[in-house]
């Protein structure tokens, strides 16, 4: 078999991870396919990650390490294009000769700035392929006219099971108990809080401090301490540990902000791995409909009263709850895991190539 190579970019540490994913200690599809393309003929070079917060020094950071990389590679794949800019801009203007197959985590834009617009339209002329995790995000790109359709895959990402399934043999056969909500990025913490403070039922919330704008700690601190409810700061929190914990419960909740993305995604897919029902705001961008599943049950943006009515339902109707477990874990298996994304994505990385 012909071995194709590919630069592979990611915004955190690879190769630790790829080790500890080795070790069953890392969920493989936070590294975006990487762990299964070579069984389909992909080798790696693993970019040297480095945390850099201002954007101006990590472009230019990235930019060094893949010119002094010596090493051949038929494609550079980043699973963003955030410190990629330049070297992106460089392609569009013919200076870098790879292909450049990226994700992209939001739908395309239009700029009202005419100039930023201009700069826009030549950026996307840089990338060569573009995968999505929602088309819902495709056909709003397609309406803006800027890429051709054809740049623009839909790639089922979803979690990898063999983690998840070493994850649930070691844990406690006891009867799991409680909802636990997991995750940072835009969480609506006021509309969880207040409908968990009307029912009975037992959560935990595990969550940065801070998250971008979000300060979560200020606004966790508005509200009575309860029993009930308790919450943990998770900075430093590995993804192993996290998944540990949230095998233990029966029901994950994800309360979302209104955003124009897939927010909380990677919480749901780790909830189908694991069998456990959801509750979870409506988030259109999700390629799975979690009502038409039956895996759990959603809620529109800030509505109170449809958490508080979804959690009593769950704790009143175990069986049915039960059985939502078993569809999310049955709907994992066939469309969303580790096996199908990876797949999708090492054929399009061997086409880009041709």
């Amino acid at each position: 078999m012909h071995i194709m190579r590919i630069y592979f970019y990611h915004t955190r540490e690879s190769k630790q991870s790829l080790e500890e994913w080795k070790q069953l200690r890392f969920p493989g599809h936070l590294l975006y396919g990487l762990p299964l393309l070579e069984k389909y003929g992909i080798d790696a070079i693993l970019h040297r990650h480095r945390y850099i917060e201002n954007r101006w020094k990590l472009m230019l950071y990235v930019t060094y390490e893949i010119f002094a990389c010596r090493k051949k590679y038929d494609v550079l794949y980043g699973t963003s294009f955030r410190g990629l800019e330049i070297i992106i801009f460089l392609h569009a203007l013919g200076l870098y000769k790879r292909p450049i197959v990226v994700w992209h985590h939001t739908a395309l834009r239009r700029s009202r700035n005419k100039i930023r617009e201009f700069l826009s339209c030549v950026f996307y002329k840089g990338i060569d392929h573009m995968f999505f995790f929602s088309q819902k995000h495709i056909d709003e790109s397609i309406q803006l006219n800027k890429v051709p359709s054809e740049k623009l895959e839909l790639v089922h990402w979803g979690p990898d099971l063999a983690f998840y399934d070493n994850i649930m043999s070691a844990a406690s056969k006891e009867n799991h108990m409680g909802f636990i909500s997991t995750g940072k990025e835009n969480r609506d913490v006021d509309t969880l809080i207040k409908a968990f403070i009307e029912t009975k039922a037992s959560l935990e919330i595990y969550i940065s401090k801070t998250c971008g704008a979000i300060n979560y700690k200020e606004k966790l601190d508005k509200y009575s301490p309860c029993d009930r409810i308790k919450i943990h700061y998770t900075n430093g929190v590995i993804p192993y540990i996290l998944a540990q914990i949230v095998a233990t419960k029966q029901f994950v909740v994800i309360p979302c902000l209104e955003y124009s993305y897939t927010v909380g995604l990677t919480t749901l897919v780790e909830a189908l791995a694991l069998g456990i029902p959801v509750i979870c705001s409506k988030n259109p961008y999700y390629e799975m409909d979690i009502d038409k599943e039956q895996i759990g049950i959603t809620i529109a943006y800030g509505d109170v009263q449809g958490w508080k009515n979804a959690i009593n339902f769950l704790m009143e109707n175990p069986v049915i709850a039960k059985k939502m477990g078993e569809n999310a874990r049955r709907l994992a298996e066939k469309s969303f895991n580790l096996e199908v994304f990876s797949k999708e994505v090492a054929i399009s990385l061997l086409n880009s190539n041709k």
